[in-house]
C-alpha cells in the first residue's frame, strides 16, 4: 500500500486542506497537547476545554457554516483499518503530530459491502487542518511513529457519534447505523465486529505497521 500526502491530487477525491485558519489551528494543536495519550485508541465527542477555545468558534463559522459543532479528539497508537464509517457531514482533523487516515468512498460501497482493497493511506502533516467530506469513508487515525501516537481533532455536527436513535427499522442503511450521525462498516476481525456491529468490508484488515 501506497501512503500518499494530503497535499497529492489523489486526495481531492476524499477531502481537502483548510486554508486561512493557522491562527486557529495552532491554538487547537496547543489545547490537544494535553489531552491523554492511550496505548489504545480512544474518542471523546465533546472536549470541553477544546468546546471553550475562541478557535472554535471560527471553525464552527468557517467551516460549518455557523452550525453548532462538537470539538472532541481521537488519539492514542494505531495501525490497523478494523472499521470505516461515515456521515451525513464532512469531519474536520487536525493533529499534533503526523498521523494517517485510511480512507475509502462511500460510492464504493456495494450491497452494503466494501472491498478493502479500495482503500488508500493518507499522511497529514502536523498542524494542518483537513476536511474530510460527507462522502469519505473514515475510522480511526493511524500514528506515524509508535513513541509518539497521535492526537486529533474531530470536529463534527453537535450530537454526531453519541447515542444512536431508538427508532424502528425501515430502510436497508439503519442496520449500519450505530449512534447518531454514525453508520459503520466492520470488519470481521475488529472488535467492533465481535461486539455486533454489522460486518461490511471484505478483504483483508488492513495494517500499515510494515510500512512505518
Amino acid at each position: 500500500m501506497k501512503i500518499y500526502s494530503v497535499t497529492d491530487p489523489a486526495f481531492k477525491a476524499y477531502g481537502q486542506i483548510v486554508e486561512g485558519l493557522s491562527d486557529a489551528a495552532g491554538q487547537i494543536v496547543q489545547a490537544l497537547a494535553s489531552t491523554p495519550l492511550p496505548e489504545g485508541t480512544d474518542y471523546v465527542p465533546s472536549d470541553p476545554v477544546l468546546q471553550q477555545l475562541p478557535a472554535a468558534a471560527q471553525i464552527s463559522d468557517h467551516c460549518f457554516g455557523g452550525m453548532p459543532v462538537q470539538f472532541g479528539w481521537c488519539n492514542g497508537h494505531n495501525t490497523k483499518l478494523n472499521c470505516l464509517e461515515y456521515h451525513r457531514d464532512s469531519e474536520f482533523n487536525l493533529g499534533t503530530e503526523d498521523f494517517i487516515l485510511l480512507l475509502a468512498k462511500q460510492e464504493e460501497i456495494e450491497n452494503r459491502l466494501l472491498d478493502t482493497a479500495k482503500v488508500k493511506a493518507f499522511r497529514v502533516p502536523a498542524g494542518v487542518l483537513v476536511e474530510v467530506f460527507a462522502t469519505t469513508l473514515h475510522y480511526a487515525p493511524c500514528h506515524c511513529d509508535a513513541a509518539k501516537g497521535f492526537r486529533v481533532l474531530v470536529a463534527l455536527p453537535w450530537g454526531t457519534n453519541t447515542e444512536r436513535p431508538v427508532m424502528e427499522s425501515r430502510t436497508p442503511e439503519d442496520a449500519l447505523l450505530t449512534a447518531r450521525n454514525k453508520w459503520l462498516l466492520a470488519h470481521p476481525e475488529s472488535n467492533e465486529a465481535k461486539n455486533g456491529a454489522k460486518i461490511g468490508l471484505t478483504g483483508e484488515n488492513i495494517d500499515i505497521a510494515a510500512l512505518l
